[in-house]
């Protein structure tokens, strides 16, 4: 019922905003401001997606839970593809979503509505290192080819 009503409202406040902005300083100017709008948002999404992306790894690498990360870059993500689609609404909800507090906001705000289930490794008995797993055949002594020394005998 969410996504409804997203899909109709969105274009309805898009549609009104540059009825009552285009009116107030001209079609040509609201039609710069979507473009540069656009441009800008570009350039700040990709910046603050390699930065995203490179505490994805800093996350990895030191072995923290990298969810906040994830979600950093999910929303960044979804940012640039707000300030792509012409319009001021979603042009204003996408500049939001590129400050920093406001995305650690929205990932609290989500993290306390969303039940994750986590496990450790940390209680489980570790194997003995003094045993091997491994698999074997039973060979025939009978009809085993032999065929010269091995290397590791000396006849």
């Amino acid at each position: 019922m969410w996504l409804f009503l997203a899909f109709l409202l969105v274009p309805l406040i898009e549609i009104a905003l540059f009825i009552q902005i285009g009116g107030a300083i001209g079609l040509g100017w609201t039609l710069l401001i979507v473009v540069i709008t656009a441009v800008l948002g570009t350039m700040l999404v990709r910046a603050q997606g390699m930065q995203a992306l490179g505490q994805v790894k800093s996350s990895f690498n030191q072995m923290r839970d990298p969810s906040e990360a994830l979600a950093h870059g999910a929303m960044i993500l979804f940012s640039g593809a707000l300030l792509l689609t012409p319009g001021f609404f979603t042009d204003a909800v996408g500049f939001a979503l590129l400050v920093p507090g406001v995305r650690l906001a929205v990932f609290r705000w989500a993290r306390s509505r969303i039940k994750v289930t986590t496990f450790s490794t940390h209680g489980t008995p570790r194997p003995d290192p003094n045993i091997v797993d491994g698999e074997y055949t039973e060979v025939d002594p009978d009809q085993r080819e032999v065929h010269g020394p091995s290397g590791w005998t000396k006849h």
